[in-house]
């Protein structure tokens, strides 16, 4: 966990410009291992709000303790700051300087706190609509608890949903009109 440094401030040239709602000075650049879809430990990135990021890096590991599988934890830099590209490529990431989509209001992840994880097990789910395409076949699986697990997807009460609670964060499979499935944020946004 560190400050944005000149190396990572010229990485994250999609996700940050200027007249974002929060300074490079705020956010958290952020190491971290996770276990992925083989069974083998990886080293992710991410970035979040300076507020978060001690929380962040605990949430990720209690799901490494738990085994719990990350497909992939690269900045969003590296799909060139573009959402539906990093949620296709089913990256977990944090921070974006963008607004929520059909809208000027910025995300919460333009403020560093929001998490997507595991877009396409976890899809954002709007009537017959969803994000990523990839994520169809997960769109209707039973996420209540002790339902059949599916590696990746985040079901009600497991351990995701409970870590991320125990930093204060809300998940979006819980929303009542569209289920975003793959988001956690501090605001419940």
């Amino acid at each position: 966990m560190r400050p944005i440094g000149p190396v990572i401030r010229d990485r994250m040239r999609y996700s940050h410009a200027p007249g974002c709602p929060v300074p490079l000075r705020d956010l958290r650049y952020l190491r971290m291992s996770y276990l992925g879809f083989d069974g083998r430990t990886h080293t992710g990135e991410m970035v979040v709000h300076e507020q978060f990021a001690e929380a962040v890096t605990e949430v990720f590991g209690r799901l490494y303790d738990a085994r719990w599988p990350v497909r992939r934890m690269q900045l969003i830099d590296v799909f060139q700051g573009d959402d539906n590209r990093s949620m296709a490529a089913n990256n977990t990431s944090g921070y974006n300087c963008r607004r929520v989509a059909g809208t000027d209001r910025w995300s919460t992840h333009a403020f560093g706190g929001a998490i997507d994880v595991n877009p396409v097990q976890n899809p954002y789910v709007v009537g017959s609509s969803l994000q990523p395409a990839a994520g169809r076949r997960f769109a209707a699986i039973d996420r209540s608890p002790g339902a059949r697990s599916h590696p990746g997807a985040i079901r009600t009460g497991d351990v995701v949903v409970r870590a991320f609670a125990r930093i204060g964060w809300e998940w979006g499979g819980d929303w009542s009109t569209s289920k975003d499935y793959q988001h956690f944020s501090s605001s419940g946004r």
